[in-house]
């Protein structure tokens, strides 16, 4: 019992460390008492909150996040899905499976923000919602028209489908509920959960924002780079990217009809992006088949890796999945200085090809839509192991769903806020620099402060002291009193500008007979 006690106050101190703001600060060689009085309190303030921080992290972060390990010359990415399934719980192993429908692919994913339910389209007209808990199909349906995309909206009760026409939106039951005529032949769908806002790109590279809530068209702009399918919405700031053939990637906010940035990636078309979930990683991959990694807080280049990537995304740890053909490939980020080397590698079935990859929330699971249907296969520590159920609970009921969904409406943000930097909302905007006023409004004020001395009253004095020449006089001195600093100013400026004249003369002289030019008397 005492072992097990002090093995858990070694742990306590640990976490305890972890929290601490460095060293305390070493209050002995200090004369001042009541300095060294506001520091002691200060410190034991600091110890008090890394105890609570820590017990906090026992209680409410219980589950750790686990990653493959090799031992000796073994590599993790030679390690096989079989070998996974053999070790890990019945629960997990049930993740591990394939769905094969042929006949209605190719197909693409999408998971709700808890990754509990989950929303399949087939190229070929199939819709189908899946209860990834239970692994029960909750309901499918037959569109008879091609559908190019499939997105959730804020919960799992409504999605959105890119068909051949146009974008329609359907509750959970299969109801058609809106048909959005205004987007046209939509190629992808983002929805942007902070904002209510469904944005989409069109065959004639139209990108469109609309309100969920009021069903306003926000913004409708036309990018001017042609077709693309290439669509992200970064998590930290809701900004929408778009990869263009010519291998640029434009940033845009609903509330500006230019890109907030256009950025030259590769020398060929974009294939794919993907944001980090801290939004300041960027993955881009391109046709020259070379993936880029970018810092978008200085918009450089940090890692190129070789290899093309169809689709690419992110996990919530950070693990970036990477599909082409029938490979998927899974590379990580261990030492945390950005960069990412290879940690798993799947091989899908002969004449499979992969469309989309996308990781399932707070689940070690990525999902794989191809042309065969969609797979499933275990990615250890790619998914976040304790979920907040203020943000997204796996588990919630239908009576909490409804009151996310009206805090999450009062909580609407509006599309003003969508920037490139969000710290910046709430902040002073600094003043501007005073410009320089023209000649006609610095003659207009001139004439004004003129207008006024002219106009001033004089006090009536004594007789014989109130003269009409005296008060001409004092008029002339108020008058030229006005028009002194205007006077002042123009006489500057024109030195000013007869000093930057002869200075260029000196300069367009030839070096040749710059030494006869005149030197200023020190």
């Amino acid at each position: 019992m005492g072992l097990k006690q002090e093995n858990g106050d070694d742990k306590m101190d640990e976490k305890v460390k972890k929290y601490l703001r460095g060293e305390a600060a070493n209050l002995e060689g200090l004369l001042d008492k009541k300095l060294k009085g506001q520091l002691a309190v200060r410190e034991e303030l600091y110890g008090k909150s890394a105890k609570a921080a820590a017990k906090i992290e026992k209680w409410l972060l219980p589950s750790e996040d686990g990653y493959l390990e090799a031992e000796g010359i073994e590599k993790t990415w030679r390690i096989k899905q079989e070998s996974i399934a053999r070790e890990v719980d019945i629960l997990s192993s049930r993740n591990q499976y394939d769905i094969v429908l042929p006949e209605l692919g190719p197909y693409t994913l999408d998971f709700t923000p808890n990754g509990r339910y989950m929303a399949a389209a087939g190229r070929k007209g199939h819709l189908a919602i899946v209860d990834m808990k239970t692994l029960n199909l909750i309901k499918e349906i037959k569109v008879r028209e091609t559908v190019r995309d499939v997105v959730y909206l804020h919960n799992e009760l409504f999605f959105a489908a890119a068909q051949k026409k146009y974008p329609y939106i359907y509750n959970r039951d299969g109801t058609e509920l809106h048909c959005l005529k205004e987007h046209g032949a939509v190629l992808s769908l983002q929805f942007l959960k902070n904002h209510f806002l469904l944005a989409s790109i069109n065959k004639f590279g139209q990108l469109r924002y609309q309100d969920v809530t009021m069903g306003e068209m926000v913004g409708n702009f036309r990018t001017g780079s042609g077709r693309t399918d290439v669509m992200q919405v970064n998590p930290f700031n809701g900004v929408v990217a778009l990869g263009h053939s010519s291998g640029t990637v434009t940033m845009w906010k609903p509330t500006s009809a230019a890109p907030l940035v256009k950025m030259l990636c590769h020398p060929g078309p974009v294939s794919s992006l993907a944001f980090h979930p801290n939004g300041h990683l960027m993955a881009t991959s391109g046709k020259e088949k070379k993936i880029k990694i970018w810092d978008l807080r200085k918009f450089e280049v940090i890692q190129t890796l070789p290899g093309h990537a169809k689709t690419l995304n992110f996990s919530q740890k950070g693990l970036l999945a990477a599909g082409t053909g029938s490979f998927v490939q899974i590379l990580a980020d261990f030492s945390g200085s950005q960069n990412h080397s290879r940690y798993m590698i799947h091989s899908m079935a002969k004449g499979y090809q992969v469309g989309k990859v996308m990781f399932r929330p707070y689940e070690d699971v990525l999902g794989i839509g191809h042309s065969m249907g969609w797979s499933s296969i275990l990615i250890p520590g790619s998914g976040e192991p304790n979920f907040d159920s203020w943000v997204a609970n796996p588990f919630e009921t239908s009576k909490q769903r409804r009151e996310k969904e009206v805090h999450s409406l009062l909580d609407k943000l509006p599309p003003e806020t969508i920037m490139l930097d969000p710290t910046k909302v709430g902040t002073v905007r600094a003043a501007r620099k005073k410009e320089k006023p023209t000649k006609e409004e610095r003659e207009t004020e001139m004439e004004a402060a003129v207008e006024a001395a002219k106009d001033t009253d004089f006090k009536k004095k004594t007789k014989g002291r109130n003269k009409p020449s005296k008060s001409a006089k004092k008029r002339k001195e108020i008058i030229y009193k006005a028009k002194k600093p205007f006077l002042e100013q123009r006489m500057e400026e024109q030195e000013m500008s007869r000093k930057k004249q002869k200075t260029n003369m000196e300069t367009e002289m030839p070096k040749s007979l710059q030494r006869f030019v005149r030197q200023k008397a020190t």
